[in-house]
C-alpha cells in the first residue's frame, strides 16, 4: 500500500525499516531519520506534525532529536512495540522521554497536557449516570 522511500531531504535512501504502514525509518550515507506519509500523517498530534518537515509527500523527522517524537507518538498510540533486541524497553523508553523533555519541551507540555485531559475526561465519564451518553 505504501511504497518506501528512495529519497529523502538527506539524500539517497540506503535502509528502510517500516515502523508501521506509511511510517519508515530510513538511513541514508550521511544522516538517518523518520518519514511519514503525508497520507497517514494525521494520525499524529498537532504538536508533532509541528516538528515535521516536508518534503517530497512526508513529514520527516531527523534523527538527532526529532525522530522521538513519532516513536513516542507511535508508542502511545499502540501503533508500533520497542523492538524485541532492546533489552531494558523501560530505559529506551526514558532516553525517548528525556530527549523529548530536553529538546523539545512544547511537544512535551503539549503531550502530557494531552494526557491529563484524556485522564480527566475518562474520569469524569466513568462518574457520569449511565443515560448520560455525552
Amino acid at each position: 500500500m505504501f511504497k518506501q522511500p528512495d529519497r529523502s531531504p538527506w539524500g539517497e535512501v540506503r535502509d528502510c525499516d517500516t515502523l508501521c504502514p506509511g511510517v519508515f525509518m530510513i538511513t541514508t550515507p550521511e544522516h538517518a531519520g523518520i518519514l511519514v506519509s503525508n497520507d497517514i500523517a494525521a494520525f499524529l498530534s498537532p504538536a508533532a506534525r509541528k516538528h515535521g518537515m516536508r518534503a517530497g509527500g512526508y513529514l520527516c523527522y531527523e534523527e538527532n532529536t526529532a525522530e522521538v517524537i513519532v516513536l513516542r507518538e507511535l508508542l502511545d498510540k499502540k501503533l508500533w512495540g520497542i523492538p524485541h533486541w532492546i533489552d531494558n524497553k523501560a530505559a529506551f523508553e526514558e532516553h525517548i522521554n528525556k530527549t523529548l523533555r530536553e529538546h523539545h519541551p512544547d511537544y512535551w507540555r503539549s503531550r502530557e497536557h494531552g494526557r491529563e485531559t484524556e485522564s480527566g475526561e475518562r474520569q469524569t465519564a466513568a462518574t457520569r449516570p449511565a443515560w448520560d451518553d455525552r
